[in-house]
């Protein structure tokens, strides 16, 4: 079986290597975007079911962001939102045969929690400004910085390492019972990938709106 922390090269753009994850990410980046057009094209005032559903995904997204920020969810729709359809989607995407969800990967994980770590100061330094934002760092006291900053850094790769891990255990897991039992034995298990993919999606963005959250000022850092 391939290795969790290696990953195939499918052909090289000049100095890039484009390895199954890369490919497998925009393929699902580029099926999202189709899908959200063709979605959102023809909205009317009454519904039909197809808006229903659509509206019935995004407001329920709002109200869990709403219940941890406590403050007007809007602004922070795009990025958990498309965070969240994006894991489900790729925690999924194992499902089609031949198909190895990227989030499988470490490099995967890295560059999402990469996203949510820029994303999370970015936030915090619009809401509080460069300076006001930094001061935060050296409280309660000073001698507190590096702690803070340690805290910063591991909380993050802690993030990449939970959803890599057990996406990645998911895939190992059904792998072996194929090979030991054959086809047929691993449907229950498939049906629990579907439910901790789905888990393991609003994990990774309710620490994300957490993060933001602290670093806005929204809820409490820890």
């Amino acid at each position: 079986m391939e290795s969790p922390l290696t990953s195939i090269e499918v052909f090289r753009l000049g100095p890039l290597s484009l390895t199954r994850p890369v490919l497998t990410t925009w393929a699902i980046m580029a099926g999202m975007t189709l899908a959200s057009w063709l979605a959102t094209r023809r909205l009317e005032i009454r519904p039909d079911r197809r808006q229903a559903a659509l509206e019935l995904v995004i407001t329920g997204i709002l109200g869990q962001i709403e219940e941890v920020l406590r403050k007007d969810p809007r602004p922070y729709l795009p990025l958990l939102g498309t965070l969240f359809l994006f894991l489900v989607t790729a925690n999924l995407s194992g499902l089609i045969p031949g198909v190895q969800p990227p989030t499988a990967k470490l490099e995967t994980t890295a560059a999402l929690a990469l996203i949510v770590f820029v994303s999370v100061h970015a936030y915090g330094v619009r809401a509080h400004g460069l300076l006001g934002y930094l001061s935060g760092f050296a409280k309660p006291k000073l001698i507190m910085l590096p702690l803070n900053l340690l805290s910063e850094v591991t909380r993050h790769f802690s993030l990449m390492v939970r959803l890599f891990g057990n996406v990645m255990s998911g895939e190992f897991v059904i792998a072996m019972v194929i090979a030991l039992a054959g086809l047929l034995v691993p449907i229950p298990l498939m049906a629990l990938e579907i439910l901790v993919g789905i888990v393991q999606a609003y994990i990774f963005t309710i620490l994300a709106t957490v993060f933001i959250g602290a670093a806005v000022g929204g809820i409490e850092g820890g």
